[in-house]
């Protein structure tokens, strides 16, 4: 009981420290050489942080000594903000000498991989709050296409791997989320050239599809079911595209929403005055063109129930638009920025049916 105890005091005063280096104020920054081929995440990985958590924070702090705002210049110095601790890896390491300490972790979702599936709770800001998330495609259908260095990449692999990203933040602040195009053993992926399968399936093991209007009308049907079940509650839709044209024409996030909803246009416009906000701090020489604008032709559009918005991430034949796409860093930041812009629709929404 003795050495239990000495245990215990000892975690607790490693997390006490670990934890909160904050509270030392800005002389406790510490500052490190990017190495080549790090990114922002890996980064601070290697510092014991949790990416996602201070990822904002380094930019603000950094944004001087990165190119294009997001990435890393190989042996240049960066500050690093203050964070907390993966206090996981701390328990695992001391429990070893104790079976009677058990793990802090969040709550698992295996949909987002081993390494993604922890999610931990930041706030319950969106705890009333249900949101559906379509990525575009899958299945039978990769949607766009296009070649980056000699590898075919696929509209469906970054479009679905950015909403990931998207449900982990909006459960980080206890959303109620159906991710609606799954694949159960992808999962959240850092790599740049994400695997192209067709193994993709619809909410509930539904087969997808190969004829486009039967696929569409799938994924109207899911949602507008589950929306008929959480009737009463606030509802959002989100559908994450990447468009495909001219290899010459970089095109900036841009959002649709229906015609005569006032709560679907309130949703793209958040999200969309989001990404001003972001593009004028951290990319202050670079005008922000992304629109917001009804266009209630789109299938998912015009039949969707809840109110929603339609996200067209870029040209994924565009080389400037492929990097946003192809690096992990803008990819959490499109998730980011995202998330954050249904924070800021969410707290100024309103509960209601919609059309």
């Amino acid at each position: 009981m003795v050495v239990k105890l000495r245990v215990y005091r000892v975690l607790l005063a490693v997390i006490t420290i670990c934890v909160w280096p904050s509270a030392f104020g800005q002389d406790s920054l510490i500052t490190v050489t990017a190495e080549k081929g790090d990114g922002i995440l890996s980064l601070l990985r290697k510092q014991g942080a949790d990416p996602y958590e201070i990822y904002d924070d380094f930019i603000a702090m950094n944004v001087d000594n990165l190119r294009d705002s997001v990435h890393l210049y190989a042996g240049r110095d960066y500050k690093i903000p203050p964070f907390r601790v993966d206090t996981v890896a701390v328990v695992d390491s001391i429990a070893k000498t104790s079976k009677a300490i058990k793990k802090i972790t969040g709550k698992e979702f295996a949909i987002f991989g081993s390494e993604h599936a922890s999610v931990l709770v930041k706030s319950e800001k969106l705890k009333d709050a249900v949101y559906y998330l379509v990525s575009g495609h899958g299945g039978p259908d990769p949607g766009a296409m296009a070649n980056y260095g000699g590898t075919q990449i696929a509209e469906d692999e970054y479009a679905y791997d950015i909403t990931l990203r998207l449900a982990k933040e909006l459960l980080a602040h206890s959303a109620t989320v159906y991710v609606i195009i799954r694949d159960e053993n992808d999962g959240i992926r850092d790599d740049s050239i994400l695997k192209i399968d067709h193994d993709e399936v619809a909410y509930g093991g539904k087969t997808i599809p190969l004829n486009q209007t039967a696929r569409l009308k799938q994924r109207v049907d899911i949602v507008n079911e589950l929306h008929r079940k959480n009737r009463g509650k606030f509802q959002r839709l989100i559908v994450t595209h990447i468009d495909s044209r001219s290899k010459s024409q970089n095109i900036d996030v841009f959002f649709y929403h229906h015609e005569k909803s006032k709560n679907g246009k309130k949703l793209a416009e958040s999200i969309h005055t989001t990404f001003q906000k972001k593009y004028k701090k951290y990319q202050p020489n670079r005008k922000y063109t992304g629109t917001f604008k009804d266009r209630t032709s789109l299938y998912l559009v015009k039949k969707t129930h809840p109110a929603m918005t339609f996200i067209e991430l870029g040209n994924i034949k565009n080389k400037k638009d492929q990097r946003r796409i192809l690096n992990v860093d803008n990819r959490q930041a499109l998730a980011k920025w995202i998330a954050e812009g249904v924070l800021l629709d969410y707290e100024g929404g309103e509960i209601g049916h919609i059309r």
